[in-house]
């Protein structure tokens, strides 16, 4: 690939753009709003001039509702001899395609499965997508040219290829990303009119449900709107769960000791449920999960902690698997949970220790 048009500057597309134009990929980029594209050139995700002729892949990245239309004008006009869509859902967009009367052969739709909280150019990065699942969705008329031009871009973009059938991506999007996002922002909602003295107390448990609560409502909407069936679906189960759950927390007030029995059941029935469900979550880089060590270190609000502490960690041999950090409420402070294999924790501790660090239990 050597010309790639990208069509929408937002953070999907100028990331993809600013992965291809630093492995020398000649990138023009294109939006509805002129001063976007201007922004992700200035970037260096590309130029905002046009191609002079056709390109060798287009890559739309329009909202969910607007991604058919936008390809459709690509393609009738010859705009490159590859197109591909990353939207985030990949049924609707063909179907509606298809409606058209295009020939697809030169199409194919993908899914990079990665994002922020945060939109727009200026939250782009290059290596937003580097390790990160890419979906593509051949179909038996997908021109073998297309697909190769769409496993160059996830290669320049560092990105994992996965190959799905269209609609069973949109019923795992909705399991995985879509729902979960619903239901974060239910969570969040409850905090909207809290007393004060309710959030002063939000610890770590609920940043970690409500963190993507925090995404630009009017994105949602389009990627809701463009995948709402399956989402439904799951919804009217989670609210059958909750349900269930409502009563048995109901159960365990109840001064009847066999009803207060059932309540602790359902309770824990549910809860187990989570448990089975939470370890298939793929572990570090899409592993199987595993499990590590946390060794917990009280640090003071100021700069050159983190490093000092990462830096400790390297002359003692240990590699830190994986990093949080939880602020004290009132207090320029927090703990910093290091996870580590279960063999080097008590060497790591030892050596923490050693050089004037405090740690908790």
């Amino acid at each position: 690939m050597r010309t790639a048009l990208v069509i929408g500057t937002g953070l999907i597309g100028t990331s993809a753009a600013l992965a291809l134009a630093q492995r020398g990929v000649t990138v023009h980029l294109a939006d509805h709003d002129p001063g976007q594209a201007r922004t992700a050139a200035a970037l260096g995700a590309g130029t905002d001039e046009a191609p002079e002729g056709p390109v060798d892949l287009a890559i739309v990245a329009a909202p969910p509702a607007h991604v058919a239309r936008v390809l459709a004008d690509a393609m009738r006009r010859g705009a490159a001899r590859g197109y591909l869509d990353v939207a985030s859902v990949k049924g609707g967009p063909r179907r509606e395609l298809e409606a058209f009367g295009l020939d697809l052969t030169a199409y194919i739709g993908t899914h990079p499965m990665s994002g922020r909280e945060k939109s727009g150019p200026l939250a782009a990065t290059g290596d937003l997508f580097e390790g990160r699942p890419w979906v593509l969705t051949p179909t038996r008329d997908t021109d073998t040219e297309v697909l190769n031009l769409a496993l160059e871009l996830v290669s320049h973009c560092r990105a994992v290829p996965v190959v799905m059938d269209a609609d069973a991506h949109d019923r795992a999007v909705a399991l995985v990303s879509h729902m979960p996002h619903l239901v974060s922002s239910l969570v969040a909602a409850r905090l909207e009119h809290a007393e004060e003295a309710a959030v002063r107390l939000c610890g770590q448990g609920i940043r970690d449900v409500t963190r993507i609560a925090a995404s630009d409502p009017r994105m949602w909407i389009d990627i809701l709107s463009a995948n709402p069936g399956p989402v439904a679906d799951l919804l009217s189960d989670v609210a059958a769960d909750l349900d269930e759950t409502v009563r048995a927390l109901r159960a365990l007030q109840s001064g009847d000791e066999a009803e207060r029995s059932e309540g602790t059941a359902g309770v824990e029935d549910v809860l187990r449920r989570g448990n089975a469900g939470q370890v298939r979550v793929p572990g570090k880089h899409g592993t199987a999960p595993r499990v590590y060590e946390t060794v917990i270190v009280l640090i003071d609000d100021q700069p050159g902690q983190l490093a000092r502490i990462f830096a400790d960690a390297d002359r003692a041999g240990v590699n830190i698997e994986d990093v949080r950090i939880e602020h004290a409420t009132g207090r320029q402070a927090g703990l910093v949970q290091l996870s580590v294999e279960p063999k080097a924790a008590a060497g790591l501790r030892g050596a923490l220790r050693e050089r004037g660090w405090a740690l908790r239990q």
